[in-house]
This record gives structure tokens, sequence and C-alpha cells, in this order.
């Protein structure tokens, strides 16, 4: 049961009755009669366990976009329907106009959409639909909360996208400039031409030759089967936050960025993420609309309170080709680098692949003289923690693997132009 406003306006009206009669008696019985008339008006207010509501399938979203879910309701019974309805969500769902009101006439149906926000990637659910039937004296209303499942699914935000198109200009740039056919090893057969001279004699087709009157020589074209492997820690450290932003967000930007690059190219791209076990394994094949479907995944990741397990993930890795490919494993420099982190299994990899560890930090810390003890504190810290990925960083540097320490805006553009870097060099 729930009371409208108009029942405290008319315990209010029965002030009246009570200036003109002052007793206690007067008051009774108008209070009396405010019960009678409530409890009327509840019995004759149509229940609202009949109505009828299903809910339309949620689409997907990324974490601060709209979204929108829709609510069909029906009146199967012989009399209509007014009263209210609300469609509660998660609070990071962002639902907030989920009030409707509902003018039902007996047999009809209304559709009542509720618009979504979603502040938070991941798998949000939908509370009770809660539906509220006045009373023809609009004094009380009877009410029912039921399940209606509903899932809305949220991608995590994509605000790299806006650097795409510039280097999506340079790999254009690049092939325009690769497109000249070339003659030797590594490469992929293109066609058969004329031998000119200053050719490459081990270019020479000579069964081609032997069929023709002229010498005959093998053009090649750069290979674009590449393969590119990002891999994702999921751990404690990726739960930090840098600079206000946290580390796995940080991460997904890059590994969407540089996943939808890689796909342009023609690369294969393969997505791996775990921690103590293997959370995601994404492979793009040779789609190249590969970013739907890793939105979804990425949507589902959370960070994991363990420390990383690097010789499941460098396994995982080697498991997936034996081609050489770029490897960028995103991860925390200064914590994963240890005598059982990074360094032990990498320089494996490395042997094999082009390996990049890109790693996020505080562009804000700077060497400021402290003002009081607590402040040296936090500067000894950081000069600390700015010495031991320094020491990691020349480890693995020795060990042939390349390091890319930025802030977490600047992540993204800096993994997608470093493997533009290899594309150009043709390391890759």
């Amino acid at each position: 049961m729930h009371l409208t406003g108009r029942t405290p306006l008319l315990v209010l009206c029965g002030l009246a009755a009570v200036v003109v009669r002052p007793t206690l008696g007067t008051a009774w019985a108008w209070l009396l009669v405010v019960v009678l008339l409530v409890g009327l008006d509840l019995l004759l207010a149509p229940s609202p366990r009949r109505l009828e509501v299903v809910r339309a399938v949620v689409p997907p979203a990324r974490e601060g976009a709209r979204s929108e879910t829709t609510l069909t309701v029906r009146n199967p019974g012989p009399r209509g329907v007014r009263g209210q309805l609300r469609d509660a969500w998660q609070p990071t769902a962002g639902a907030e106009a989920n009030r409707h009101r509902l003018r039902l006439p007996a047999g009809e149906q209304a559709r009542l959409t509720t618009p979504l926000r979603p502040t938070r990637r991941g798998r949000l659910r939908a509370d009770k639909v809660t539906v509220r039937s006045r009373g023809p004296l609009g004094l009380a209303c009877r009410q029912v909360s039921r399940e209606v499942p509903g899932e809305l699914r949220v991608a995590p935000p994509f605000e790299s996208r806006k650097h795409l198109p510039s280097r999506l200009a340079v790999l254009r740039e690049m092939d325009g400039r690769t497109a000249v056919r070339t003659r030797g090893q590594g490469t992929e057969f293109d066609s058969l031409r004329e031998y000119v001279r200053g050719d490459d004699w081990r270019s020479i087709d000579w069964r081609a030759t032997a069929r023709s009157r002229t010498t005959v020589v093998r053009t090649w074209q750069p290979e674009r089967d590449r393969r590119v492997v990002l891999v994702l820690d999921t751990s404690r450290t990726s739960a930090a936050r840098v600079a206000d932003v946290p580390r796995l967000d940080a991460a997904m930007e890059a590994v969407q960025l540089l996943a939808t690059l890689a796909a342009r190219a023609g690369d294969v791209v393969d997505v791996v993420a775990g921690d103590v076990a293997l959370r995601l394994q994404l492979s793009s094949g040779h789609r190249h609309g590969v970013l739907p479907d890793l939105q979804a995944a990425l949507g589902d990741l959370e960070p994991v309170f363990v420390e990383a397990d690097w010789r499941l993930l460098a396994g995982a890795v080697q498991g997936l080709t034996s081609q050489r490919s770029l490897v960028v494993v995103l991860t925390s420099l200064d914590a994963a680098a240890g005598e059982h982190g990074l360094l032990p299994h990498l320089p494996v990899l490395a042997r094999r692949h082009e390996v990049l560890v890109a790693a996020t930090v505080d562009p804000s810390e700077a060497d400021e003289p402290p003002q009081l003890v607590t402040e040296a504190y936090a500067a000894a810290g950081r000069a600390g923690g700015r010495e031991r990925r320094r020491r990691a960083a020349a480890a693995l540097a020795l060990t042939g693997v390349e390091v890319l320490e930025t802030s977490p805006d600047r992540l993204p553009v800096g993994v997608a132009d470093h493997y533009l870097a290899l594309k150009a060099a043709g390391r890759l």
C-alpha cells in the first residue's frame, strides 16, 4: 500500500470541522472518515499483479555513452489502470528518469523507455520493477514489486579513437611507399616479370625461364600477414590509479587503438589478459572488424588482487604462434619486474619476437624540495620508485626488450607510434 499526497490534505481539511466543533470526538470522527475513505479507495484500486511486464533486450553501450531499456506493459484485466511504474537499476547504470506514469485501459499495452548512461564498465543488471495502481479517489495505491531481468553490457570507453585517423593516414602512406615490388628473400611472392639489368640473380625463376625465351625473375611484396600479440596484466598492480586514471583502463585504451590499427593493416591481432589465470584469449583472425568483439570482452575484465603469474602469460604467448610477432606487454614496470616477475620470462620471448613493455607513470612526479617531514618521506618514496623502474628498464633493454614509460593519456598513442615505427623500419 502507498498513500498519495491527497491523504494528508484530506486530514487537514478536517481542521474546519474541529474549528466548528472543537472536541476530541470530532477529531476522531474525522480520522475515522479518512481511514474508511482510504480503505475504500484501496479496495477499489485494480490489482497491479495482473499487469504483464516484459523487458526488451538491452543493447550494449560504452562507458559514458547513452543507451536505453524498454518495458512493454500490458493490461489483460477488465478495468483500466492508472498509476506509476519505476524501473530500478544499479546506480552506475545511470537510470535517472526511471519513473513513468501509467494510463492503461483494459486490454491495452504501453511501451515505456528508460534512458541509461552507465558510469562503470562490465555487466550492469536491473533491479525490481515496482508498479503502483491508484484507486478512483486518488488517496491510496496498491503496490507490487517484481523481478523483470535485464542486463546491460558496458564496454570500456574508446577515447583514443580520435588518434586513429592520423595513424591510418601514416599507415596508408607507408603502404604507398612500399607498393613497389622488391626482390629477395623474406617477403611474399607477387608475380613474375622479365629480367632487367641490375636484378639480383638469386631472384631468377629457373623453371619459368626454361619455359620462356627470356630470363624471368620473381617479384615480391611486403608481407601483410603479421601478428600482433597484446598482453594485458590484470593483477593487483592494474588496480592502481596513475594520474587519477586506473592503470587497467589506460591499458585498455592502448589495446583498442593498436588492435584496430593493426587489423586495418591486415595483421592478425591476439589479445591475452590474465593474472594467476587467463581471463581473456581473443584472436581477430583475418577480420578487420575486431573492435566490437574486443570491447565486449574487455568490458568484463576487472583487476584481481593477486600477483601476476608471468610464466603462465609468457607460455600463453608462446603457444599462440612461432611466427616472429610484435608482443606488447601492458603492465606496471616497478612492481612487476622483480625476481619472480617480468625479468625471468621476457628474455625468452625477446629471442623470437619484438617485445615492448608499455607502462604508465605519473607525469606530476617532480623532484620539488619538500617543505615538511611527511613530504620528505613521500619524495623519497617517489625517488626510490623511479630508481627501481630505471634499473628494471635497463635490465630489460640488455635482453632486447624495449620499454615505453609515459602518462596514461599518451600511452595509446605511444604504443601505436611504436608499431608504425617497426612497420616503417621493416622489423615487423
